[in-house]
């Protein structure tokens, strides 16, 4: 798969280098070839946002040196409780070694008035401690005085929020989840990696987030003192579910996706916009578009055209497409960034799917006259539901285990051995205007234990 893909992957992000270095950032414009490194995986959780935030805490509250937390949304609530908690433990640490960690917080959106209020200039807003309790629940300044604590907003107005979620600790160790620091009890997916692959999120922060290389912040070289941290996981429930996986030197592909102002949008007649040629969205194109025998997505929601067009040309070459997504799941933020909806898009998807399926069997006769077999691959197409199974009522399993109602994980299977995990959806705001963040793995184990694992 890997050497199928990236003379595509690399040569169509080549000729799109001029457009590319408008955007910020847009440090492997000049070499994308520098996007591809390896990883060792040691850590895949699935379950609630909630459950996600409780089973890493230990690996949180193992830092020694630094924490760079980045998210979306940022909201009171459960896995913002775990978040203070972590925050104090640190401080407590900090304080008793007599040296601060330091911790960075970096977020895009708090609330619509925040938003409508927020400065356009991509150095951001940096809240002050007087403004830590009262506007982000945090702990007040003088409860965490063992931490050089630093909190951080981008949004660029109209529509661009920067989408991605990463947790680095200490730079030697990266967390990928697909959930925000927020109360939804959605379903969600994290996966923790080591290795060569922590320098590109290093890097993707210090770009955009600090736009220059601190000489005083940490270097890369290992954390002797760092300590051992463990997932926390309940054999006796379902979610949050830890599976077994531990991988080394996994081939991977570093996948930023920079924020766009311009929409792009057009009249309901007119044909789609073709979409930025990012990093995420050209390696995803051409995975659809070089599979050999099928897919597999969740996404929370499928509104962008790119994806549905290259959805119909796959299973018209015969792949097998599975996907399962939301039917009403922020369905006022679709049409106000897609000017529709998921259940409209995948009604659509499937009559030109059965009508370009009739043309096909028609043809079939002189296809088979030449001595050629063709059929059209399955189109499956799923709205999540909850399960309905009982649940223990301890209020801390109410906290934790409670069972998702929607499914927020980012997920793209192809041919069983490549995997993309990350922040991007397959909706049109993910793909046109939104900062992303992705990583696609080379591993067929990895595609094997997320399939058992959901398949359940």
């Amino acid at each position: 798969m890997d050497t199928r893909l990236h003379p595509d992957f690399l040569s169509s992000l080549g000729r799109r280098a001029e457009e590319s270095e408008l955007r910020q950032p847009n440090y492997w414009t000049q070499d994308p070839s520098s996007l591809i490194t390896k990883c060792n995986i040691d850590t895949l959780v699935l379950g609630t946002g909630a459950s996600l935030y409780h089973s890493i805490a230990p690996v949180l509250e193992s830092t020694e040196h630094e924490l760079i937390l980045v998210t979306c949304f940022w909201a009171r609530s459960t896995s913002l409780d775990v978040l203070r908690s972590c925050l104090s433990h640190l401080s407590d640490k900090g304080l008793k070694s007599g040296r601060k960690i330091r911790v960075r917080i970096c977020l895009s959106s708090a609330s619509l008035l925040q938003k409508l209020l927020h400065t356009q200039s991509l150095d951001g807003y940096v809240y002050p401690p007087t403004a830590w309790e009262g506007k982000l629940a945090l702990p007040r300044p003088e409860d965490l005085g063992g931490l050089d604590l630093q909190v951080k907003s981008i949004f660029v107005k109209p529509f661009s929020v920067m989408h991605p979620k990463f947790m680095i600790v200490d730079r030697q160790k990266v967390l990928l989840p697909s959930c925000n620091v927020s109360w939804e009890d959605w379903f969600e997916g994290c996966i923790g990696m080591t290795g060569p692959v922590v320098e590109q999120f290093i890097r993707f922060w210090q770009k955009f987030w600090t736009k220059r290389y601190d000489a005083d912040m940490l270097a890369t070289k290992p954390v002797q003192d760092q300590a051992t941290s463990t997932i926390v996981a309940n054999d006796e429930l379902a979610l949050p579910a830890v599976l077994p996986i531990q991988t080394t030197d996994t081939p991977c592909i570093f996948l930023p996706s920079p924020h766009n102002l311009n929409p792009r949008f057009r009249l309901p007649w007119q044909d789609a916009a073709s979409a930025p040629s990012t990093p995420l969205n050209v390696f995803l194109l051409a995975a659809f578009g070089k599979a050999e025998r099928n897919l597999y997505i969740q996404t929370p929601n499928l509104t962008s055209p790119p994806v549905l067009s290259a959805l119909l040309e796959a299973a018209q070459r015969g792949i097998d497409i599975h996907v399962v997504t939301s039917e009403r799941l922020m369905v006022l933020e679709q049409l106000v960034t897609a000017g529709t909806t998921t259940s409209s898009c995948v009604k659509k998807l499937i009559r030109r799917y059965e009508s370009k399926d009739t043309v096909n069997a028609r043809s079939l006769d002189g296809i088979a006259e030449e001595g050629r077999a063709f059929m059209a691959g399955c189109l499956k197409i799923e709205y999540y539901e909850p399960t309905g199974k009982a649940i223990s009522t301890q209020e801390f399993e109410q906290r934790f285990h409670a069972e998702p109602v929607q499914s927020h994980l980012k997920l793209t299977i192809i041919d069983e051995e490549l995997v993309v995990l990350g922040s991007g959806n397959l909706d049109r705001a993910s793909w046109y205007t939104s900062q992303e963040l992705g990583v696609a793995f080379y591993s067929t184990e990895l595609a094997t234990s997320i399939r058992k694992t959901l398949d359940r």
